[in-house]
């Protein structure tokens, strides 16, 4: 536990940032969800609706710092892929 002032209010704002980051990547986490739920369905519509949600969820976590920038670009491009794979 924290004994001096500063690392009082260090565990606090740190305490924050995880709650904000684990809202944010679970957010991040359903639209994975969804895009691989239509790709395995095969539905490229719905797969490709979802795949703009997603990278907009992947875009906004990075910009807050919850993700790194090349982890979320590595990561819609992976989707991108897939959705791009599935027969039309």
């Amino acid at each position: 536990m924290a004994n001096h002032k500063s690392a009082e209010k260090r565990a606090r704002q740190a305490l924050k940032r995880r709650n904000r980051n684990r809202l944010i990547r679970g957010s991040v986490r359903t639209r994975v969800k969804a895009v691989r739920k239509a790709i395995e369905a095969g539905d490229a519509a719905t797969a490709q609706s979802e795949l703009r949600l997603a990278e907009r969820e992947f875009r906004k976590a990075a910009s807050k710092g919850s993700l790194k920038k090349t982890t979320a670009s590595r990561s819609i491009s992976r989707l991108a892929k897939a959705v791009g794979a599935i027969p039309a």
